[in-house]
């Protein structure tokens, strides 16, 4: 089969592999009908994540049809149109039957990278490096799915596959990153990073109630999108300082809720000394990731607000303020995202009109065209939000 492979830093190859099988009986097989780029990618594509090997397979957010089953799956059966969520949850261990899928126990069949990088090791993930399990990504014609009980979900006929597609990863993210804000009636949200999560973030965040969200960038067709598509106020940090125009936005308070949809490679929030620094270190291997967004966050936050972090981290930070977040009093919520226990209700959201992720899809082109996917999508040109790719076009 054709896949998109990772041959070091930069360097994408549509390449033909081997087809996957079975290999356990929870195993399914899909045939990837459409699987899209995500701004997390980029980190294993820069080489931020150690734990890549040339030849993986990459994509982690995808639909498709299953062609094949193990023996142990119940729920599914060959046909069933399904998304699947981009981390592994095995379903039985303890973190699973709390519903803390990305922490689970035993989806990771390479635990001691994490064990030894953050002293325990999380879920598995698609299309991820050897740090969190090695598995082949969707970028593929076909792809195996383990435990797949527990991380397919059929898509509701009502549902398109443009609609459904965000569910593997994106919707689910920025749904999780409000959740964690506890947001209230008459909250004011802050979303750092107008891309796809940060999109479903802002709107999440107003069907859970936030009487404003306001979508932090400097890309005009993100800014469009966050005000027409997710209902939220446009802020450009080029044109103004954002702790000014936040604090001005809410009555010198500042948000309740700050959310990062940034992560590790966050580029010209910050363009002071700060940044320069970050950039020189990251450059020399001192320092792995740019926390300019959480910086930012921690000073405009109101005393006692939240931050919900979902941009994806990797290992150590500097010059970290803990000194005002402390004071202030703020508390921190983050992770990667527990898709499995909002899939139906995204799902549901979507047949009653109340969500539309299709948005998200400004580019669909062919396998054969993904490297040069990625670099449009990296570049952010022709107002690039994800491109997907069909595999079987």
């Amino acid at each position: 089969m054709r896949a998109l492979c990772w041959n070091g830093v930069n360097d994408l190859r549509v390449e033909r592999v081997d087809d996957p099988r079975i290999l356990a009986p929870h195993d399914v097989i899909i045939k990837v009908r459409l699987s899209s780029v995500c701004g997390s990618d980029l980190h294993l594509i820069d080489g931020y994540v150690p734990t890549m090997k040339p030849g993986d397979i990459l994509g982690h957010e995808f639909l498709g049809e299953v062609v094949e089953k193990g023996p142990e799956v119940l729920k599914l059966n060959r046909g069933d149109r399904v998304i699947t969520i981009s981390i592994i949850g095995c379903g039985k261990c303890w973190y699973c039957e709390n519903e803390q899928y990305s922490l689970c126990d035993n989806s990771n069949p390479h635990p001691h990278f994490e064990e030894a990088a953050y002293g325990h090791c999380t879920a598995g993930i698609f299309g991820y490096s050897h740090a969190f399990g090695g598995y082949a990504g969707s970028h593929a014609e076909y792809i195996r799915v383990p435990f797949a009980d527990n991380n397919c979900f059929r898509v509701p006929d009502g549902v398109s596959d443009e609609q459904a597609v965000f569910v593997s990863d994106a919707v689910p993210t920025g749904y999780m990153a409000a959740d964690m804000g506890g947001i209230r009636p008459g909250d004011i949200v802050a979303v750092w990073g107008c891309g796809g999560v940060g999109q479903m973030a802002m709107k999440s965040a107003a069907l859970m109630g936030a009487e404003r969200v306001i979508g932090i960038d400097r890309y005009p067709d993100r800014l469009r999108a966050a005000q027409m598509k997710a209902g939220a106020e446009p802020l450009d940090y080029t044109r103004v300082d954002v702790y000014d125009a936040l604090l001005a936005m809410t009555g010198g308070r500042g948000p309740d809720v700050c959310i990062d949809a940034v992560g590790m490679e966050a580029d010209g929030f910050d363009t002071g000394v700060e940044y320069w620094y970050d950039r020189a270190k990251q450059a020399v291997g001192l320092e792995s990731d740019r926390p300019a967004v959480l910086r930012q966050m921690i000073q405009c936050c109101r005393k006692g607000g939240t931050l919900s972090i979902v941009g994806v981290y990797g290992g150590w930070l500097d010059k970290f303020p803990m000194g005002a977040a402390m004071n202030k009093a703020l508390t921190f919520r983050m992770g990667q995202q527990h898709g499995q226990r909002y899939a139906a209700r995204l799902f549901a959201h979507i047949e009653k009109g109340e969500l539309d992720p299709s948005y998200l899809l400004t580019h669909k082109w062919s396998l054969d065209d993904a490297p040069r996917g990625y670099r449009m999508f990296k570049e952010k040109q022709d107002n690039c939000m994800r491109v997907v790719f069909a595999p079987q076009e």
